[in-house]
């Protein structure tokens, strides 16, 4: 008897012991879980087009990555929609504009309210032909049909000596501003990234180096003129008012303006894109 009491307790001690064991390993599992899911990295979205915009952000990805964000890239093809996603909150920032087109889009689109956190490079724009290397009498134009960027291109053919506008005029000037035309240009507007599909059909376009090398073309040798490091066209990261400051933009902001970022700008696009900062 005093056998069989002997054995009933080492196996209730036995049995004790290993739930005991059980109890502390499932409470150290649970505790590891919980940890995991609180240290989780963060996601920054942001909206960009696909050339150089978006291939800058791929070369940021890495560098985010360190500072604990994962940089969710999602890409469009026009100049509305990335405005819109962002003052809707399906964005946290997007990258393809400069200012004076970011301010006129809110002109004309009360409800947006968006800000710049910061410049990263310029895409100087350019006039390209597949037909003549000088634009002789009459010939035919196609430029971008927004506001800044129709006002831009008619700076640029001002600066190129091809026509003159009207005193005073900036970059929010129209086909009405023209004051001189010598060799009578004809014009066509059309949607900025629609310019490059027309020069099978002008005599030359007037194309931003974004588009333009999404058709591969090559801006510093292809164009017959071409924006200088002097344009006031910075390409900018825009977020909604008061985000500026969230800690994940300012790192964000950080790995654009990093030495690793200029490099691969310059390596990259080799003058086609230059680095603002």
């Amino acid at each position: 008897m005093k056998k069989v009491l002997a054995l009933i307790a080492a196996l209730v001690v036995a049995t004790l012991a290993f739930a005991g064991c059980g109890g502390s390993q499932s409470s150290s599992s649970s505790s590891s879980s919980s940890a995991a899911q609180t240290s989780g990295t963060k996601t920054l979205k942001v909206g960009a087009t696909a050339v150089p915009h978006a291939e800058i952000l791929e070369a940021a990805k890495p560098l985010l990555e360190k500072e604990g964000i994962k940089l969710d890239i999602v890409e469009f093809n026009d100049y509305v929609q990335p405005n819109l996603a962002l003052n809707d909150k399906e964005l946290d920032a997007n990258f393809f504009q400069h200012d004076p087109y970011l301010q006129n889009f809110m002109e004309e689109h009360k409800e947006v309210k968006l800000v710049s956190a910061g410049g990263v490079h310029i895409e100087p724009m350019g006039i390209y032909s597949k037909k003549v290397k000088d634009l002789k009498e009459g010939a035919t134009i196609s430029i971008p049909n927004d506001p800044t960027n129709g006002g831009r291109a008619l700076l640029l053919l001002q600066k190129a000596g091809l026509l003159k506008l009207k005193d005073g005029v900036n970059e929010k000037a129209t086909l009405q501003d023209i004051a001189e035309n010598p060799k009578n240009f004809k014009f066509q507007e059309v949607e900025a990234a629609q310019v490059p599909r027309t020069l099978d059909d002008v005599d030359a376009a007037i194309i931003n180096s974004n588009f333009a090398m999404q058709v591969q073309l090559d801006p510093t040798k292809d164009s017959l003129f071409i924006e200088d490091s002097t344009s006031p066209y910075v390409n900018i990261v825009a977020v909604r008012q008061g985000d500026e400051n969230r800690p994940e933009i300012q790192a964000l902001m950080k790995v654009l303006h990093s030495q690793e970022i200029k490099d691969f700008i310059t390596n990259k696009y080799k003058g086609a894109v230059v680095p603002a900062f």
